[in-house]
C-alpha cells in the first residue's frame, strides 16, 4: 500500500451481519495493512457494544425497515419507518462525505442501506457481502448499486438481479479463525466426558432455544444411552435443564451449561454431532470445521433464510434438517440414531460439510477490498 487504506464498514443489527465485518477487519490488521477504519451503524444494534469493546471508532445513524407484509400491529412502525428511513441517508451522507473512504464494505442488515446509497452519491467503491443462501431484501437493493458483490454461497447468484451477477464473487463467509484450531482432549477434560459414546454438542445461540430446549429435554432418557450431550440451553434456561430426569446411571452424560465462550473451538473439535439453529453464522462455522450436523432452522425468518440453509446443507449431503415448523422429539431422534450408529456415515457428512466450507474466506473479502479500493490506495 502506498498510504492509509481508508475503510468505512456498515452493517449490523446481529451477530450474523456483525462478526463477518469483525473478522475481515481482523484479516487486514493481520497482514499488517496500513489503516484507518470508521464503522456506521445503530447505537441499539449489536454492532455498538462490539466496535466499544474492540476500540473501532463508531458512528450511529437512525434507520428503519420496510416490512414488506406488515401485520396492523407493525403499521404504525412501519409508516414511522418510512420517515426515519431519509433521516439516516443524509446522516450516512454527511459521514461519509466527511470521512472519504477508499472502499465501502457492507455486511447487511438495514442500517447498510444508507451507506449504500452514500457512498454510490459520492462516488465510493462498494462491496457488499452477502451470508445467507438467500439475498435478503436489504442487500438486493445494495446490489444494483455495489461496485463488487461477495457470496457466501453460488447457490445465492440466483436471488441476485441479472444486471448484478457480473459483478458477483463468491469469497465464503468470514469465520473466527480461533473456532478453526479447537482441541479436542481439552474439551473433554473441561467437561468430564467418555470416549464409549459420541459426543453432541447442542445449541440455540447464546440466549438458548425454547423449541431445541423441549426437545432435547424430551428425549433425554432415549439418547443418553447411545451419547453424550454438552448443551448449551441459554442462562434463563439452566435450572430447568439441570432437573430434566435422565437415568440415574447415565446422568454424567448431560452437560447443560449456560453459555459456551471460549470453549466453543474445542467444543467444535470434539463434536461428533451438532444440533443447532441454520443462520448464516452457524451454517459457514459448521462447513469451515466440516462438522456433521442435524438442523431445526428458526421459522419464520425473513424470507425463510434459514430453512432455506438448512435444506442447502442437506441436499449437499452434509447436514440432516427437520423443516417442519413444530418438529417432534421422534423426528429427532430418527435423524440422530443413525449418525450416532455409524462412525462412517459422520465421516462422509463432515467431508460433505467441509466441501461448502471456505476456512478462507476472510482473506478472500480482504483480497477483494484491496482490489475494488480506489486506485490511488493500491
Amino acid at each position: 500500500m502506498s498510504r492509509t487504506l481508508r475503510l468505512l464498514i456498515t452493517g449490523g443489527g446481529t451477530g450474523g451481519h456483525t462478526y463477518p465485518a469483525l473478522t475481515t477487519l481482523s484479516a487486514i490488521q493481520r497482514r499488517q495493512v496500513p489503516h484507518d477504519v470508521l464503522w456506521v451503524g445503530t447505537a441499539g444494534g449489536l454492532e455498538a457494544r462490539i466496535t466499544a469493546e474492540h476500540g473501532i471508532p463508531f458512528k450511529a445513524i437512525t434507520t428503519g425497515k420496510l416490512r414488506r407484509r406488515p401485520n396492523l400491529k407493525e403499521l404504525g412502525t412501519n409508516i414511522a419507518d418510512v420517515f426515519r428511513i431519509p433521516v439516516g441517508v443524509c446522516q450516512a451522507i454527511g459521514h461519509a462525505a466527511r470521512y472519504l473512504p477508499d472502499v465501502v464494505l457492507s455486511t447487511g442488515g438495514y442500517v447498510a442501506v444508507p451507506i449504500g446509497v452514500a457512498a454510490k452519491l459520492i462516488r465510493r467503491p462498494l462491496v457488499m457481502h452477502e451470508q445467507t443462501t438467500v439475498v435478503g431484501l436489504a442487500n438486493r437493493i445494495l446490489a444494483r448499486l455495489a461496485t463488487r458483490i461477495a457470496l457466501s454461497h453460488e447457490s445465492s447468484l440466483a436471488y441476485l438481479p441479472a444486471s448484478a451477477r457480473k459483478k458477483a464473487v463468491v469469497t465464503g463467509n468470514p469465520v473466527r479463525p480461533e473456532l478453526l484450531q479447537g482441541n479436542r482432549a481439552a474439551a473433554y477434560d473441561l467437561f468430564g466426558l467418555t470416549f464409549e459414546v459420541p459426543l453432541i454438542y447442542v445449541t440455540g445461540g447464546a440466549q438458548g432455544s425454547k423449541q431445541i430446549n423441549t426437545l432435547i429435554a424430551e428425549i433425554l432418557p432415549r439418547l443418553l444411552p447411545h451419547a453424550q450431550v454438552v448443551h448449551q440451553c441459554g442462562p434463563a434456561w439452566i435450572e430447568q435443564m439441570r432437573a430434566v430426569e435422565v437415568p440415574a446411571d447415565l446422568a454424567d452424560r448431560y452437560h447443560p451449561v449456560p453459555y459456551v465462550g471460549g470453549e466453543l473451538a474445542d467444543l467444535f473439535a470434539a463434536a461428533d454431532v451438532v444440533i443447532a439453529r441454520s443462520g448464516a453464522g452457524t451454517v459457514s462455522e459448521l462447513t469451515a470445521i466440516g462438522r456433521p450436523s442435524v438442523l431445526i432452522p428458526l421459522i419464520p425468518t425473513g424470507g425463510d433464510e434459514q430453512r432455506k440453509n438448512a435444506a442447502y446443507l442437506a441436499s449437499a449431503g452434509a447436514a440432516r434438517a427437520l423443516l417442519e415448523p413444530h418438529p417432534t422429539g421422534e423426528q429427532l431422534l430418527a435423524e440422530l440414531m443413525p449418525l450416532l450408529a455409524d462412525p462412517g456415515l459422520r465421516q462422509a457428512m463432515g467431508q460433505a460439510a467441509a466441501k461448502l466450507g471456505r476456512v478462507d474466506a476472510a482473506d478472500a473479502l480482504c483480497d477483494l477490498l484491496l482490489e475494488t479500493a480506489r486506485p490511488q490506495t493500491a
